[in-house]
């Protein structure tokens, strides 16, 4: 396809960037660390980290990975912990000592973490003390018993205590007992221990080398780990870097985090983008909790944030956002699933400054496209392909759609994985010839921005979360008195789509309730479907496929 989005480029943006300029992602890190030494770079709950005070404890935490757990390079490492200020610290440090970070949702289920922990192999593990009772519990299954490092919220600053049991009971709903394996070190110890035997011993590293496990569902919903490695994660950090320059200042940027840092949008936007700018990151580790998240909108004077549209609708309907001062805000990049116009359209009423939309995957490190910053935001767009990304729509035979026609749109890129971890089938069925097989339908327009029109996966997201079928499938089907059940989303004004499933019972004493309860034990709350249908039997194709479109 010819490169006709290239016209449409704001000015100062250029066709092609430099993903040569650092060797890591720790290069990144120690390069910014140094620049920006005595500014500001990361701040929780009202604490307050320089650069240079986060390079120490993360040079800390990398000699205790090195020297006290004898971790090699390509060793991986799990980090389960919401947006709290250890979170950048283990993760730069698991990374300066070589490791694969595996960013695990803290809010899994004892099965997510267990299927995740033996498919990465994990060798240590850093979660949070109040998550802490799900990995005791599937302790006996994990195939390798792996070091644990458990952080409380106040590990780096005890004097939080109230601050902090008070934001967790929001979060969880109630505290679960301390951490009792005796394999278990406290985070503090750990750092303590790290910073007594010095600085790492320096781990080579190339843009080859894996830097990141993220998990995702893929086209069949089995997880599956995007092998992202340092160059992959580098190459969309120097992407978003030439899209977003004419707008950013060195020094001078306060980047809001609401978007868990596990997720691969805020993980390369928000931590190590405007890590490279020398801004102050400012981390939300509860941003459901809204009277205490109005509460910061209203004290910090933030220059950009990054949100989903669900977010972005829900804030706008809280008490108190009417005496937000936004007069600092630049613009609000929105991810992570469609944005809706009502919602774009009264974010730029109330706070005078656009919303940004673009589109991703985590198989992408995520970008691949985004709308203009200078104003000619088309709501309903994902905009147009970053630098250095070729984009292609294609029939099902794999041959390209014809002009104005819809196709299946597949990306190549610096920014694209290296495969599937320990799946090269699954690996073969996306990747082919160097182009990512996205799974999404798309159409450009003769200015060269593209729409999603239908997606070829069946995939449900809500709030921004991908959620699998098959997953959810799997779970409902293992109650015993369900015969068989297919999964759908449905649209929902809250969160974008919520998870349907219609069921064949097996069993005629089934409840919807009893159901629900199954479903509770064994995924997340944003799987949990929200409808429940029961039927004699499900649409099927010819070899007894469940027909999700039909039921759609």
């Amino acid at each position: 396809m010819e490169k006709i989005w290239l016209e449409s480029y704001p000015a100062g943006v250029p066709a092609e960037v430099d993903v040569t300029r650092y060797g890591s992602i720790a290069d990144v890190f120690t390069t910014a660390c140094r620049r920006f030494a005595e500014r500001p770079s990361l701040r929780s709950m009202g604490v307050t980290l320089s650069f240079r005070e986060v390079e120490e404890q993360s040079a800390a935490f990398a000699s205790y990975l090195q020297r006290d757990l004898g971790l090699k390079k390509g060793d991986r490492i799990a980090i389960q912990m919401p947006n709290v200020l250890q979170y950048p610290i283990v993760m730069f440090g698991a990374l300066r000592a070589g490791l694969v970070v595996v960013n695990t949702n803290p809010l899994y289920t004892e099965r997510e973490m267990e299927l995740q922990f033996n498919d990465a192999d994990v060798s240590a593990i850093v979660i949070l003390e109040n998550f802490a009772s799900k990995l005791e519990a599937i302790w006996p299954n994990l195939k390798r018993k792996p070091h644990v490092v458990v952080s409380t919220l106040a590990d780096l600053f005890p004097g939080l205590k109230r601050t902090i049991v008070s934001l967790v009971v929001r979060h969880v709903k109630k505290l679960v007992p301390a951490f009792q394996l005796p394999s278990a070190v406290p985070l503090r110890r750990a750092l303590a221990r790290g910073a007594a035997q010095g600085a790492p011993t320096p781990t080579p590293l190339t843009r080859s080398d894996l830097a990141f496990l993220q998990y995702t569902g893929g086209t069949t919903g089995v997880a599956k780990g995007a092998m992202l490695s340092h160059g992959n994660v580098i190459a969309n950090m120097e992407q978003a870097e030439a899209w977003m320059a004419p707008r950013l200042t060195e020094g001078k940027e306060v980047i809001l985090t609401p978007l868990p840092l596990y997720h691969i949008f805020s993980l390369t936007v928000n931590c190590l983008l405007f890590l490279r700018y020398g801004a102050l990151n400012v981390l939300v580790a509860n941003p459901r909790d809204f009277p205490t998240f109005i509460k910061l909108l209203q004290t910090e004077r933030f220059t950009v944030m990054t949100a989903v549209s669900t977010l972005l609708n829900a804030l706008m309907n809280q008490p108190g956002f009417e005496r937000i001062d936004w007069s600092q805000l630049k613009f609000t990049v929105a991810g992570a699933m469609a944005l809706q116009r009502s919602v774009a359209e009264r974010w730029a009423r109330e706070t005078k400054t656009p919303v940004i939309e673009g589109y991703g995957l985590t198989e992408t490190s995520p970008v691949v496209c985004c709308n203009p910053l200078d104003g000619r935001d088309r709501v309903g767009t994902i905009g147009l392909p970053f630098p250095s990304t070729e984009v292609r729509l294609v029939d099902d035979d794999g041959h390209p759609a014809a002009p104005g026609e819809s196709g299946e749109l597949v990306v190549r890129g610096p920014q694209v994985m290296q495969g599937y971890w320990n799946k090269p089938e699954e690996t073969a069925h996306v990747l082919r010839d160097g182009w990512l097989y996205t799974g999404d339908v798309a159409k450009m327009d003769e200015a060269g921005f593209l729409s999603i029109v239908d997606r070829k996966k069946d995939l449900i997201i809500v709030s921004g979360f991908n959620v699998y079928p098959n997953e959810v499938e799997d779970v409902v089907c293992s109650h015993p008195k369900v015969q068989e059940a297919g999964a759908i989303g449905i649209p929902d004004e809250k969160s974008g789509e919520v998870v349907k499933v219609v069921v064949v019972k097996k069993d005629q004493s089934l409840t919807e309730a009893e159901l629900l309860a199954h479903a509770k034990v064994h995924l997340s709350a944003y799987k949990v479907p929200k409808v429940v249908e029961f039927r004699t039997e499900l649409p099927k194709t010819n070899v007894g496929k469940i027909l999700r479109r039909a039921l759609r």
